[in-house]
């Protein structure tokens, strides 16, 4: 099982920026890398993801203001978020899933397997 750790997360204002980093143990191909994020006992919503072959997928909440890039050399994933909310607070986590086609499957929970253990992002007014 590939292991996911990330890291990044913090305090800011809002309007404010933070990086997050998402380190694979191991470079995998044919999937889906995405970001997701959790409040309290709310329902893990998707909020980016990047899947083999570079298709991309953003939540409408974050389009414009976060960016999803990876650098497989570093088997590494990276979530820069800009222009910060106070409801973008959560509990980010990194996913490993299979590859997919439509956006709807590409942040669908469902379709991830491998989690990291994820990062608190707070955002104050």
């Amino acid at each position: 099982q590939v292991h996911l750790v990330e890291s990044g997360g913090g305090s800011v204002q809002a309007g404010g920026s933070l990086r997050l980093s998402c380190t694979a143990s191991e470079y995998t191909t044919r999937n889906c890398m995405g970001w997701f994020r959790q409040v309290s006992d709310k329902t893990r919503e998707g909020v980016a993801a990047i899947c083999t072959g570079g298709g991309i997928a953003y939540d409408d909440s974050v389009k414009d203001r976060f960016t999803i890039s990876q650098d497989n050399g570093k088997n590494t994933l990276y979530l820069q978020m800009n222009s910060l909310k106070p409801e973008d607070s959560a509990i980010y986590y990194c996913a490993r899933g299979a590859w997919a086609y439509t956006p709807t499957q590409r942040l669908g929970a469902s379709n991830y397997f491998n989690w990291g253990q994820g990062t608190q992002v707070t955002v104050s007014s």
